[in-house]
């Protein structure tokens, strides 16, 4: 930090100086490339909700997240019982099986630790990655500043600091394995690729599973039909996607209530109307007995089972949208209770209709309230599937941000709502994805054995991450930890056993699925980072800048040029090569870096960085403009007025620092004075070019590149660059169209990558 002034100079009172104080304090946080310095950061709190806000949010939150796994009891029990019930207490071990699950995951270990591990509020996959890659170097873009731990909201507090050794331990295993940082990549592509995969399944058996009861009550109708009518249905659903989700909330909020509690209402009719003894599967004895019976049939049934927690990550997935303890309130008070009812009612019912079991939902449905459940359930499974179509949306475009998916178009449907987002391209894949699935399938037995490997999957790698976080950032007791891992991580394993069994019956789909999205993920993110070492390693040097400066054949003419690159450090070649071909320069440049930072979301006030180029007489800037994860610039967004006006902060303040006053003795008050005025006149004249620069023509250069694979490379190197990636790049959107850039003032600069 620069010292404290300890005396006034003449002529400046003690206000003055104050002021310029402040001054160096606020650019210090901007003027943030310079390698020597080393600033603290202003940590800002959390600002703690009310508690009738909270309860708001606890209402709003049934509509969003609880969709999905809400409906599971319209396909769980018939998925457990494919071929039947075998033994008469099989019902009873297969109940205790779904309490303990629902208690054990979405309670335990989502309400009381996977929570906790949001990020800024933020979470899913790519928050609990992004929290990681700010507490341990594991990024492999080396795009790292230490200026972005200056972020207000970049650090979090982290508790039981006794436990340091073990914490730095991990921290340095992780950041000297390259082997390890590729591992927690694929890891969270994985985690990313199989969520999509749940956004692509969950309409699929949501919608037949309601249209189901269309069949129970109207024997006519044949499978085929239904099929077409859950198709009709998914047309509708994914075609209104382009309306957007900011009033979902309030619209849906109150059908999901009033689905929690019919089915937790019917599910208390039955208990006690057929047999309240089944209460005794709290015993976890009858899970023992259950397998005891049939070993290999209750290990295969496991995969049925699981199918009550689906939708499960969405409560951690979604927690940005609202809070912490918003989402524990639901749960627990509402949709964990009318579960556990809803399940045990239909284990009451089959106690003395086991022959219903393939159609147990609807037929222990009480005669005069069937219709009425029938709608509600089809406006459910809707909902349910508008869930997880808006989280694919959502980690799309958290996968954009850090340069692992193809440029697509994302529009935010929400001032309201910031992560409420909608992606054109993405949306018709998956409605097609959907029909695929529904037209091949036809039936919900096969889609939820694939349902359940997707479900799995996801949630095994949150418990992978859940306990990096509890080593490395909260600095968990390891007693704790141990038993996190035994428990859960066992049972998840277990559930995963299961399903992989299923693979030739469906569960195959989802690993489809994964291997395509992340085929197209890793092939972009490897090229993205080759180009990124390539313009790192032919940067612009300080000695042809100095040349260029000396140069009088490139001429200067009015105008303020912004060019476009992905480095943060140094000049980009795009530079030269524009000089190269076009020996003119606009009188003001800006080199403008976009960067995203492991953080959710990054205030306005703190986005811009600026550094200025020497040597002086060339007016260039550097300027790195920092994104969180779930930012989105927005088409009114006024990214070129308030990059100029930020510029012209940063030249004022950067004046200020250099006039700072020093104490001379030798120096008399008119020399001191006549330096001042030469300073004023600096200051004067660069704010005037920058305006007249601006008013005259501002200018975006782009990088319009080729990649191509370097000679000698070797067919796989050849297949990834000339083919995988360049298919790829040629039908995805274009720069200037994801950064918004006024086609009338684009310029395209051309350059080959070779790889």
């Amino acid at each position: 930090m620069v010292s404290d002034i300890q005396e006034t100079p003449e002529g400046r009172s003690s206000q003055q100086v104050e002021e310029e104080k402040s001054t160096e304090k606020t650019l210090k946080r901007r003027d943030t490339m310079d390698p020597e310095s080393h600033w603290k950061s202003i940590g800002r709190g959390t600002k703690a909700l009310s508690l009738s806000v909270t309860l708001h949010l606890a209402f709003q939150s049934l509509g969003v997240v609880y969709g999905d796994i809400g409906t599971s009891p319209l396909y769980v029990i018939s998925s457990i019982f494919a071929n039947g019930i075998t033994h008469h207490d099989d019902l009873l071990g297969v109940l205790s099986l779904i309490w303990y699950t629902l208690t054990l995951i979405p309670i335990v270990k989502y309400m009381c630790f996977v929570l906790h591990a949001n990020d800024n509020g933020e979470g899913g996959t790519f928050a609990l990655y992004s929290l990681i890659c700010r507490y341990a170097k594991v990024s492999l873009l080396p795009n790292q500043q230490e200026e972005d731990a200056e972020v207000s909201n970049y650090r979090l507090e982290l508790p039981n600091e006794h436990r340091q050794r073990r914490a730095w331990a991990l921290k340095t295993m992780m950041e000297n394995s390259n082997f390890f940082k590729h591992t927690l990549l694929f890891a969270t592509l994985l985690g990313t690729s199989m969520l999509i995969g749940d956004g692509v399944l969950t309409p699929c058996i949501s919608v037949l599973s309601a249209l189901g009861g269309i069949k129970a009550a109207t024997p006519k109708l044949t499978e085929d039909m239904i099929v077409w009518l859950a198709a009709v249905i998914l047309v509708i659903l994914f075609m209104g996607q382009k309306f957007g989700t900011d009033k979902v909330g309030y619209t849906f909020a109150p059908i999901l209530c009033i689905w929690c509690l019919l089915i937790g209402g019917i599910g208390l009719f039955n208990f006690i109307k057929y047999d309240p003894l089944v209460i005794k599967a709290i015993y976890p004895k009858y899970i023992v007995d259950y397998f005891g019976r049939n070993p290999k049939e209750a290990w295969i049934s496991l995969g049925g089972v699981v199918l009550c927690v689906t939708g499960v990550e969405a409560l951690f997935a979604d927690v940005g949208h609202f809070s912490v303890k918003s989402i524990q309130i639901s749960t627990y008070f509402l949709v964990y209770p009318a579960l556990m009812l809803a399940y045990a009612g239909q284990c009451s019912y089959l106690r003395k209709h086991p022959d219903d079991v393939t159609d147990a939902f609807y037929k222990s449905i009480p005669g005069p309230m069937y219709w009425l459940m029938f709608v509600v359930a089809v406006l459910a499974s809707i909902i349910g599937s508008q869930a997880l179509i808006s989280g694919t949306f959502s980690i799309i475009q958290q996968s954009l941000s850090v340069g692992c998916f193809p440029h697509v178009k994302v529009v935010r449907t929400s001032d309201k709502y910031e992560g409420q987002v909608y992606i054109p391209e993405v949306n018709y894949l998956l409605m097609l994805a959907c029909l695929a699935v529904t037209f091949g399938f036809k039936t919900t037995e096969q889609i939820g054995n694939a349902y359940g490997l997707a479900v799995v999957f996801v949630m095994v790698l949150t418990t992978c991450f859940t306990v990096l976080v509890m080593i490395l950032i909260w600095k968990s007791n390891i007693f704790l930890i141990i038993a996190f891992v035994l428990v859960i991580g066992s049972i998840e394993l277990l559930y995963l056993s299961s399903v992989l069994y299923k693979f030739q019956q469906g569960g195959y789909l989802p690993l489809v699925f994964a291997a395509f999205m992340l085929t197209i993920m890793f092939v972009w993110n490897i090229v993205f980072r080759r180009k990124y070492h390539y313009d790192l390693e032919h940067k612009v040097s300080s000695g042809l800048l100095t040349d260029m400066a000396a140069n009088t054949h490139i001429r200067r003419f009015p105008g303020l040029a912004l060019f476009y690159s992905a480095v943060v450090q140094g000049i980009p070649p795009i530079f030269k090569q524009y000089v190269d071909n076009i020996p003119a320069l606009h009188s003001v440049i800006v080199i403008v870096s976009i960067k995203s930072l492991p953080i959710s979301k990054i205030p306005l006030e703190e986005r811009f960085l600026f550094q200025r180029v020497e040597p002086r007489s060339l007016n260039m800037f550097r300027c790195v403009v920092r994104y969180g994860y779930t930012d989105l610039r927005k088409d009114a967004e006024p990214f070129e007025k308030l990059l100029i006006e930020k510029l012209r902060e940063f030249i004022r303040e950067d004046f200020l620092l250099s006039q700072k006053p020093t104490k001379n003795e030798d120096e008399d008050e008119n020399q001191m004075n006549k330096e001042e005025d030469q300073g004023d006149n600096v200051l004067e004249r660069e704010m005037q070019e920058l305006e007249q620069a601006s008013q005259a023509t501002v200018s975006h250069l782009i990088n319009e590149n080729e990649v191509v694979a370097s000679k000698g490379s070797n067919i796989w190197n050849r297949l990834l660059i000339n083919y995988a990636y360049n298919f790829i790049e040629k039908n995805s959107r274009k720069t200037q169209q994801v950064f918004h850039i006024p086609h009338q003032r684009l310029l395209k600069v051309g350059m080959t990558y070779e790889l």
